[in-house]
């Protein structure tokens, strides 16, 4: 690792002083719950990650001969259905190394959208394609409702038995999901080690196992991870170094983690975005993980930024940006890998720096108490759908002549007025905004993510202050906490629409029954998600594009 402090050379090098007389890094190794907080829960018991590149190591055996069977049965197709940690690893091994011939491909299903899931089902050849239920709780209810409509399609075609050789689940001990999988006898259960939580699990079966599944050489990946873990136990090592200085620019108030990749290693930010996200957004306090950002002019970024950049050390393209964040003084880390397989070893170096970043920040960096927030609010507005019929929607302050709905913040008598008064509301108030996020729980395709992009721009370019993007119910599981539990500077922006879809979600692994769908699904989380943020006094502008989110998202993207 390279780096570069700028202006906060001397307050971070007392930061490095603590480090090292606080024994932090012999303490980690130690298991001392104490460097975080003085209660161990939630601390001692989610340790386990620490001991991953050995501890799998007795496990690749048994990953390899289910990786032969699934070859040998012919399938082309591997779907993970997962959320958070349980599917941002396996994304990252797919998009970044490919498929080796002759193994499956690997898709991460990792939403509620009826309109997505249903063309997703569409394409896919069932006797050839092995479902991967993946979530530590056993319980994650965008899991388990994929779970049930995809078995439920199998079991209709092909008969109960032969649909549960097509599922595998990935859990813990003693979950809802070990007890389903067996009950319906699925072809595999995984048992994770309990002490993992969700974020760290990499390393894991939740992310060797997809991994083996294209091809890849699950081993070296061990091997370049325990590499790293030596490297972790050693004095101002360079990781830990790394999550000092993160929590430290943070606690200075340069809290907005800005990642420059090699366009190949671009994938890996999401899953870094989820680990520090909700590893540090509580408390008050937290890091902005600011991803999949195009890169921006050097007098565009606001002084509240640091940067990584992850490239190979064979590319050069970046050199230029470098030299600039350089020349204004910007802190930077650039973290150089010599191949794809390097990427064992930053997941684990990322999982330890962030552990550091929590103590430096006097957070405990391994629960995450705002998720669930979102989740009992989605809860309440199911259980008054399910008792009325309909969604406790609120009513619209604004509608346009092209019958976008406005909730919240509406100051103003066009889209343009109302867009421009809510994203400038920071110059008048007495802490203003240091980000804008955009939740998006609208299909995630191409569309709609370019024309989110363009909007996310526009509003960096012209505002000067931090934009975000995330489609929902996904962000729910990353960005999610630390939107409500940092520091309260954000404000959001949230896209719904009305899908023209009505997928039914079984009440019952293997039954006909259905007393919600997938869009009921989705829109409860997006209001749900809604109350939780004006719960904890967050500013939030909602917009419902109607049935054409593409279409009005086009037109909402040219008012800036």
């Amino acid at each position: 690792m390279e780096f570069h402090l700028g202006a906060f050379e001397h307050q971070l090098s007392a930061v490095k002083d603590e480090l090292l007389f606080h024994k932090v890094v012999e303490r980690i190794w130690k298991r001392d719950f104490t460097v975080w907080k003085d209660n161990p829960d939630e601390i001692s018991n989610r340790l386990g990650w620490l001991d991953l590149p050995e501890n799998m190591i007795p496990k690749l055996d048994e990953i390899n001969d289910f990786t032969e069977s699934v070859l040998r049965d012919g399938f082309e197709n591997v779907v993970l259905l997962g959320m958070g940690g349980s599917s941002l690893a396996p994304e990252v091994f797919r998009l970044t190394f490919g498929v080796k011939e002759n193994y499956p491909d690997l898709s991460v299903l990792d939403t509620t959208d009826p309109v997505y899931i249903e063309k997703f089902a569409g394409n896919l050849d069932f006797e050839k394609s092995l479902f991967i239920v993946s979530t530590k709780s056993g319980g994650t209810v965008e899991t388990l409702s994929l779970m049930k409509f995809f078995f439920n399609l199998l079991k209709n075609r092909f008969g109960e038995e032969k649909a549960a050789n097509h599922f595998v689940a990935i859990t813990d001990p003693g979950s809802k999901l070990e007890k389903l999988a067996k009950d319906f006898g699925f072809r595999k259960v995984f048992l994770n080690a309990p002490d993992i939580g969700g974020r760290f699990s990499a390393l894991s079966y939740f992310g060797l196992v997809p991994a083996s599944l294209v091809g890849i050489d699950i081993r070296k990946i061990l091997d370049n991870a325990g590499k790293k873990a030596e490297v972790s136990k050693q004095n101002a090592n360079f990781i830990a170094l790394f999550g000092a200085f993160m929590g430290g620019l943070a606690e200075l108030g340069v809290d907005k983690l800005t990642f420059i990749t090699s366009n190949e290693l671009k994938y890996f930010q999401a899953w870094a975005e989820q680990l520090i996200a909700e590893s540090t957004g509580k408390e008050g306090k937290g890091i902005l993980p600011v991803v999949d950002e195009p890169v921006l002019g050097l007098d565009e970024y606001s002084n509240d930024r640091f940067f990584v950049i992850i490239k190979y050390s064979e590319d050069d393209s970046l050199n230029n940006v470098i030299d600039g964040l350089k020349t204004k003084n910007f802190p930077y880390f650039i973290f150089n890998l010599e191949n794809d397989y390097d990427l064992g070893g930053e997941f684990f170096a990322w999982e330890f720096a962030t552990a550091v970043a929590g103590w430096a920040l006097k957070i405990q960096p391994f629960d995450q108490p705002n998720v669930e927030s979102a989740k009992a609010a989605a809860r309440e507005t199911i259980r008054k759908y399910s008792e009325t019929g309909k969604l406790p929607e609120p009513q619209p302050d604004f509608v346009s002549s092209e019958g976008i709905k406005f909730f919240g913040g509406t100051d103003g008598n066009n889209i343009s007025e109302i867009l421009t008064n809510f994203i400038e509301q920071k110059n008048a108030l007495e802490n203003p905004p240091a980000y804008l996020a955009i939740q998006a729980f609208v299909t995630p395709d191409k569309e709609n993510y370019d024309l989110l992009q363009r909007i996310r721009t526009a509003i960096t370019k012209k505002y000067g202050y931090v934009c975000t993007v995330g489609f929902g119910p996904r962000f729910l599981h990353s960005t999610g906490q630390l939107h409500k539990g940092d520091a309260g500077k954000g404000i959001f922006l949230q896209f719904m629409y009305e899908p023209d879809k009505n997928l039914p979600i079984p009440d019952e692994l293997g039954t006909g029954n259905s007393s919600i769908t997938f869009d009921i699904l989705l829109r409860s989380q997006a209001l749900g998600d809604r109350q939780a943020l004006l719960d904890a006094g967050r500013k939030i502008l909602s917009v419902d594009l109607g049935f054409d989110s593409h279409k009005n998202l086009k037109l909402l993207s040219e008012k800036f």
